[in-house]
């Protein structure tokens, strides 16, 4: 394959924009943290954070009826642990949502 060769005026202008990027320190700073992924998503797989909420919820629903029936401390404790991470999971469900949303909306190809 050819390369692309540079004029002596195009590496000059080349070698500043590099020269003034490297002088950016907070530049440097904030792309050092920012990563691309070794390997990208599957859109096709489907993840298991859907089914880890349903079974969460499940064992909610299961632990407030034992918990409201028996009154247990120990129910109530575990009702209140499990409800918490079903709640952490809904909320990690909803920003995945939305995040795909608004970037179909940004491409204009919405699927629903």
């Amino acid at each position: 394959m050819d390369e692309a060769r540079l004029s002596a005026h195009e590496r000059r202008v080349l070698a500043e924009i590099e020269e003034d990027l490297n002088a950016d320190g907070r530049l440097a700073r904030r792309m050092a943290g920012r990563r691309t992924p070794l390997r990208p998503p599957r859109p096709g797989r489907p993840g298991r954070t859907g089914t880890a909420a349903a079974v969460l919820g499940a064992a909610t629903l299961t632990l407030l009826v034992l918990a409201v029936t028996t009154s247990a401390p120990a129910l109530i404790w575990g009702f209140a642990a499990v409800w918490v991470a079903t709640l952490l999971l809904l909320l990690r469900l909803t920003v995945r949502w939305t995040r795909r949303h608004a970037a179909a909306a940004r491409h204009g190809d919405r699927h629903d």
